[in-house]
């Protein structure tokens, strides 16, 4: 049974129209994922459910007390406050009171006896309304949440500030559930967190009952939760079962199947119009012209299917060849102030090697190519790139806002390259999907993902053969990733890449470095090689905690044993000399 259904939803904004017609609805249990290109309108349809925006057009049907709540990807915290009282800002009422109740308790210690009489029952009414907002068990709610979102009973009183984007994500989801929504939805939840955090938050999700809608560019993160898809293409949602991966099998199926149901009706349009043409004029078959041509107006033409939505289209110009070893690390000894991030790290990369760099925030991944490029230096070992024809080219994680705000598109590339014609620069800002006033635009005003592509667009430049990117899908849609694997698949080169979004790592690393108590850990095979060799590490740690834990019950029964035999003896030698 439905909870909660979008029906023919449309929103036009003065810039233009970006939902046309919208259907799709959550049931019971369902984690549906709304995909489409950047632009698509996918936040506008969250904004719509959160009543934040009105439809131009249509309706939302719900009960009129269901509640939906929305986990942003920006983090609403206040980094002064503790734990317990971020978490406390959610009973706004309650929280209201409480504050009273503490305001008159400082009041009462230095009261005159004539003013206590008038506090004392200020106290019992606010004591009652705390009571009526049920303020007694909210501190139990919130000590019973903590251990779910990963936090000890002492963290309760630490301050929010001392804890990383990923915890802070984990304090705004409990700010979340505790307010017991009817429907969860969620804003590019997994934005700057660690592959570690992004698993603990599909975990935690997963054993929720509550109806999620997700807006994600993390398709790994779909394909493990979703149990539908709503695509929204030109304006117009479509409504797909199962998980990503089985939304993008069944759209390449029902695009074949149009195409070949199009493809037939053309042929057999052409068949009859060749022979309504031949006999129009004829006295013996004229009229069965006729009515073949009659047939053909009351026909219910199939469409033929629409073009893939247009996404940026590049290849990584080829370089000269390098020597075979590309990067050497040796004894590598990093340290920023008291926090050491490497410590006697070792690593060998290859001409052709795409390596992928794993490893929680704060654990050096950025540093390590920062080292590569020589714009940081090891404060111990060495760090260099081959000796033989090694040409690098640098993506860094803040690429895109690094960029001059003062140029427009066109004049950012001139700048870079100005030799170039003006034809070849408007052929490579076409292909990242740059073209008429927009490559007029200045660069300040882009959107985040206009500005990562003008800022591949620029590494496109100049060849090299060695690719150095930091996070180089940040505010990318799904298609524009879809393209950067496709190059780094077809790119002979070597490639180093530090990114969160594992379907990317998987689809283009053939081999993973993980970064491990100072240690670069290589893992020589892809993503899929990594987690099932981590699944057997984690068997075998699990194994020995076992064994060590069965082996100290055996010493200490033993030691028992032992001191029973010695108490024995004591006592028999006692009674002996009694």
């Amino acid at each position: 049974m439905s909870i909660l259904r979008l029906e023919r939803i449309s929103k036009t904004y003065p810039t233009g129209e970006v939902l046309k017609d919208v259907n799709w609805e959550v049931k019971a249990g369902e984690r549906i994922g709304l995909v489409g290109v950047n632009g698509a309108g996918k936040t506008t349809q969250l904004k719509i459910l959160m009543g934040e925006t009105e439809p131009s057009t249509g309706e939302v049907i719900c009960a009129s007390d269901l509640k939906i709540t929305c986990l942003s990807q920006e983090f609403d915290v206040d980094p002064n406050l503790t734990i317990r009282q971020e978490l406390w800002r959610v009973f706004e009422k309650a929280n209201e009171i409480q504050q009273n109740l503490e305001k008159i308790q400082k009041q009462m210690e230095t009261a005159e006896p004539e003013e206590l009489d008038q506090l004392i029952r200020k106290l019992d009414r606010y004591q009652q309304e705390f009571e009526a907002q049920g303020g007694y068990q909210l501190d139990a709610k919130i000590s019973c949440l903590l251990p779910e979102l990963g936090f000890l009973p002492e963290d309760a009183d630490r301050v929010v500030s001392n804890y990383s984007g990923g915890w802070q994500m984990r304090i705004c989801l409990g700010k979340v559930m505790l307010q017991d929504p009817d429907v969860l939805l969620l804003d590019e939840p997994t934005n700057h967190l660690d592959l570690e955090t992004i698993e603990w938050l599909e975990n935690y999700l997963k054993n929720l009952n509550t109806p999620m809608v997700i807006v994600s560019h993390d398709r790994e993160f779909l394909d493990r939760l979703c149990t539908q898809i709503v695509e929204t293409e030109h304006g117009v949602s479509t409504t797909y079962l199962g998980n990503y991966s089985s939304y993008l099998e069944q759209k390449e199926i029902n695009r074949q199947a149009q195409q070949t149901a199009y493809e037939r009706q053309q042929k057999e349009i052409a068949k009859q119009q060749e022979f309504i043409e031949k006999f129009r004029a004829s006295a013996t078959r004229g009229t069965q012209a006729k009515s073949r041509e009659k047939q053909l107006e009351k026909m219910e033409e199939v469409e033929a299917p629409e073009a893939r939505v247009k996404t940026l289209k590049f290849r990584f110009p080829t370089a000269p060849r390098s020597g075979k070893e590309v990067v050497e690390i040796e004894n590598l000894t990093h340290t920023y102030d008291d926090k050491v991030l490497f410590l006697g790290a070792n690593l060998l990369v290859e001409r052709g090697d795409r390596v992928a760099f794993l490893g929680p925030n704060g654990s050096g991944k950025s540093t390590i190519l920062r080292l590569i490029m020589g714009l940081e230096t090891p404060t111990e070992g060495t760090v260099k790139l081959g000796d033989h024809n090694v040409i690098p080219g640098y993506f860094e994680q803040n690429q895109a806002e690094a960029l001059d705000f003062s140029l427009t598109v066109e004049e950012t590339i001139q700048k870079a390259v100005p030799d170039w014609k003006y034809e070849d620069i408007r052929a490579l800002l076409g292909k990242f999907l740059f073209s008429g006033e927009t490559v007029k635009k200045k660069v300040g005003p882009l959107s985040g993902g206009e500005k990562a592509r003008l800022a591949l667009a620029k590494m496109l430049l100049q060849p090299v053969n060695l690719l150095i990117l930091d996070e180089p899908t940040n505010h990318l849609d799904i298609p524009a990733k879809e393209t950067i694997e496709s190059a780094l698949q077809n790119y002979d080169g070597s490639a180093l890449i530090v990114s969160h979004d594992r379907y990317f790592i998987s689809q283009v690393a053939t081999k993973i470095v993980e970064i491990r108590d100072g240690e670069l850990v290589v893992y020589d095979g892809d993503y899929h090689y990594y987690q099932q060799k981590k699944e057997e590490e984690a068997e075998a740690a699990r194994i020995a905690e076992e064994q060590a834990k069965a082996e100290a019950k055996r010493q200490a029964k033993k030691e028992k044993q032992k001191q029973k035999e010695k108490e024995r003896k004591a006592k028999k030698k006692q009674n002996k000399n009694s």
